[in-house]
């Protein structure tokens, strides 16, 4: 029920883009600049600075984008409210998940919760664990799944999931024959490494330091920006990667990449973030039930 004017702002302030804000809400670039321009009208004030080739969010933008974000939040609970005084979990549910998380553990959760309630459509927003926290902050996702606690205030963290880490590497490299690989092993060989910023590189980095080996002094080949390129570069022979168990159960299983324990061993939480004071429609306890069951299944 919100307005649609303020529905394609925000799209358009989302992406910065009003080609992709076009294509997202399923319409011409054309109508979206006029939606656009009425709004700006409407308060006599511009939202966004045309640069070259790009846009920006003015100050009176970024005003707006912030009472956006929570006007289309209130609306989309409102919406879900209103379906289940039918008796039914239906309604548009935005989650939040971190690239690890969406890649390898939210299909099974995905599908397994759509086929149980069919009438909600869930959205899933990828990013970093700080982002997926501050959208549930700032209400634009109702959940967030990450593998780092919220930092903000405001947000609740419980752990839902521990999963335990371990060396990977091809078949035929020479960690292969191990049992299990510490540090001071692992520093003598050829190293394939997660990009800066991301959870599970904070959480690596953070082993090696623990444990007296700074990873400046690692033979670092490559940063990689995904769990399946990672994987992928791997099972070339170039070196060995840190990641957790659950991420690489099927190439292990086919033969394709061989998982060492790590000693000390090196385990890592996914953490379910909510807000701590505000309203849970029961579609969003719905979904974090189902999830924590799902999640917890996964990992025994």
């Amino acid at each position: 029920m919100a307005d649609r004017r303020l529905q394609v702002f925000h799209a358009v302030a989302e992406h910065l883009s009003f080609t992709r804000a076009a294509e997202a809400l399923f319409m011409t670039q054309p109508a979206v600049t006029f939606q656009i321009r009425q709004l700006e009208e409407q308060y006599d004030t511009r939202f966004f600075e045309r640069r070259h080739g790009s846009i920006a969010l003015t100050p009176a933008g970024e005003l707006a984008f912030s009472y956006a974000r929570r006007i289309l939040g209130l609306a989309g609970e409102m919406d879900t409210r209103l379906g289940e005084m039918t008796g039914e979990v239906r309604g548009v549910l935005p989650v939040g998940a971190s690239a690890m998380i969406a890649e390898c553990l939210m299909p099974g959760v995905l599908a397994g919760f759509n086929a149980r309630h069919p009438q909600v459509r869930l959205r899933v927003f990828v990013a970093g664990s700080d982002e997926i926290a501050g959208r549930v902050a700032g209400h634009t996702v109702a959940v967030g799944l990450t593998e780092a606690a919220a930092r903000q205030p405001g947000l609740s963290s419980d752990i839902c999931r521990d999963d335990e880490f371990a060396v990977i590497c091809a078949p035929g490299y020479p960690l292969a024959g191990l049992k299990k690989a510490g540090p001071r092993v692992l520093a003598d060989h050829e190293y394939l490494s997660r990009e800066p910023g991301s959870a599970t590189r904070e959480i690596v980095d953070a082993y090696f330091r623990d444990n007296r080996v700074p990873p400046e002094k690692l033979k670092t080949q490559m940063e990689l920006g995904s769990p399946e390129t990672l994987k992928a570069v791997v099972a070339t022979g170039l070196g060995f990667a840190i990641m957790a168990r659950a991420l690489v159960a099927r190439e292990v299983q086919l033969g394709t990449l061989v998982a060492i324990r790590l000693h000390p061993p090196l385990r890592r939480k996914v953490y379910l973030i909510q807000p701590e004071d505000r309203f849970r429609s029961r579609l969003v306890t719905t979904f974090v039930q189902f999830t924590r069951r799902q999640l917890k299944d996964l990992a025994s």
